[in-house]
């Protein structure tokens, strides 16, 4: 028996389905599927979307033959491909606390500790680059050390502002811009995670890793 599946997902998309959890090992299965698939050029795929544990593959129905296309998708997964991409170390300086960081006193209260230890077993990991979405450009890092892993927000605020580091249960993030979010705020990061003019315009990538460091009050953004 498999340990995925492939399901219809409307008329225009399939996803390849693995293990439904939070794991580095089935996440990097699906990154490097997904790598796979666009090296591929199956004929007709406009696009190609991996989750935590799953890909998302996006076709034109009247340019691809999905038969051929479900055998190709079949054959990937049960065989394995390698990500053909090398995983980048990318650094984010981050200021905690103060405006940019209205939960870190609520964290470090959840934690038990003080909030300079919050920084700490903030920046001590190394977080992988699980998925990019929600919003464009941002980023589902994980894990996060689990004395600090605050759920989110009961009710979310209206408004968290562009580069905002926040935390949810064992995921940390970076909005990349003002948007609504009920993520637990610790501090705001000093690069931007979408920019449409650079290229490419995303600044992380699935499978990436990302260390934060913790910077002075005073440096800007």
């Amino acid at each position: 028996m498999s340990d995925w599946r492939i399901r219809v997902a409307g008329d225009a998309a399939v996803t390849v389905e693995f293990e439904s959890r939070i794991d580095p090992v089935i996440n990097a299965r699906a990154v490097a599927l997904a790598v796979g698939i666009r090296a591929a050029r199956y004929p007709g795929v406009r696009d190609v979307v991996p989750s935590y544990s799953a890909v998302a593959v996006y076709f034109d129905p009247l340019r691809t033959d999905f038969d051929r296309l479900w055998g190709a998708l079949e054959q990937a997964a049960a065989t394995g491909v390698e990500a053909a991409r090398p995983a980048r170390e990318v650094v984010v300086g981050v200021r905690y606390g103060g405006a940019a960081g209205p939960d870190l006193d609520e964290v470090a209260d959840f934690a038990g500790c003080s909030t300079d230890d919050v920084i700490r077993r903030h920046t001590a990991p190394g977080y992988r680059v699980y998925m990019v979405g929600f919003l464009a450009g941002f980023p589902y890092l994980g894990t996060v050390d689990p004395r600090i892993a605050m759920p989110r927000r009961s009710s979310p605020r209206l408004s968290v502002p562009a580069g905002s580091v926040g935390i949810a249960g064992s995921q940390t993030g970076i909005y990349p811009t003002t948007a609504p979010g009920g993520w637990r705020l610790i501090g705001i990061a000093l690069v931007d995670p979408f920019d449409a003019g650079r290229e490419p315009p995303c600044l992380f990538c699935p499978g990436d890793t990302v260390r934060f460091e913790a910077v002075s009050m005073e440096a800007g953004r």
